[in-house]
């Protein structure tokens, strides 16, 4: 199964660089300034919407066609209140830097960090406060490749809190050890396997675990998504996308 969703990927890779992406550079220049969020642009966004605008962030990243945004001129915008439309859970790796790689700016969207991007209650807490009393309208749960926390969780953990961190991917270390049946678990096959699955568990997780974000997430006020970002070319590829609207 693992195997078969890699033959995907792959042609899907293929298929990208063959077609013309189906985002309008010729719009963004340098003459676009992007001023910050306001309670009336969060009004009209919808869990969909936030997907959409995450995902030609990284289609500008990628063709380092970024916005031109006067980040002093946000700062003021912003310093009477933030709207940010997107809270990202995502690694502590100082290559995923979810503003850089969405190209976002200051007051566009929440940010939290942890080592392998796993579900604590204080991420979950910061999650209702963005989602139920600012109005974020989407979660996503950001991985990626080459990721130190899943290879020390697949090699046998580590001593300490961190330890305890990296026990966070036990269950998906054993889903994968049944899919991949023979293959060596320090492999690159395997973590990187095991990686994709601990972005699902945790979007799962953080609905299990959370009554006001499930209560959002019914009634169409929140989506939830997971997605892939790779430090080999800086593509973010979504998993999983769960919405109402």
């Amino acid at each position: 199964h693992i195997k078969n969703m890699k033959r995907i990927k792959i042609l899907t890779s293929k298929l990208r660089t063959m077609v013309p992406s189906k985002i309008n550079i010729k719009k963004f220049t340098k003459n676009n300034i992007m001023k910050a969020h306001t309670a009336e642009t969060l009004a009209t966004m919808t869990p969909a919407k936030a997907i959409q605008f995450l995902k030609e962030g990284n289609e500008r990243f990628l063709n380092n066609l970024k916005y031109n945004r006067n980040l002093l001129s946000q700062v003021n915008d912003t310093k009477d209140g933030q709207f940010p439309f997107a809270i990202i859970l995502s690694c502590m790796d100082s290559r995923t830097s979810s503003e850089l790689v969405f190209d976002q700016g200051i007051g566009d969207i929440f940010s939290l960090r942890v080592a392998g991007n796993v579900l604590t209650d204080d991420m979950i807490g910061s999650m209702e406060y963005a989602c139920k009393h600012v109005g974020t309208k989407l979660i996503l749960v950001l991985g990626h490749s080459k990721c130190g926390a899943a290879t020390g969780a697949c090699k046998g953990g580590a001593p300490g809190k961190l330890g305890d961190v990296l026990k966070k991917f036990d269950k998906s270390i054993s889903e994968v050890k049944e899919e991949l049946p023979g293959v060596e678990q320090s492999s690159t096959e395997f973590i990187e396997a095991v990686a994709n699955h601990n972005v699902i568990h945790t979007m799962d997780a953080i609905l299990e675990q959370s009554d006001v974000l499930k209560e959002l997430f019914n009634n169409g006020e929140i989506g939830i998504a997971g997605a892939y970002y790779n430090v080999d070319n800086g593509n973010v590829e979504f998993l999983k996308e769960e919405l109402h609207d």
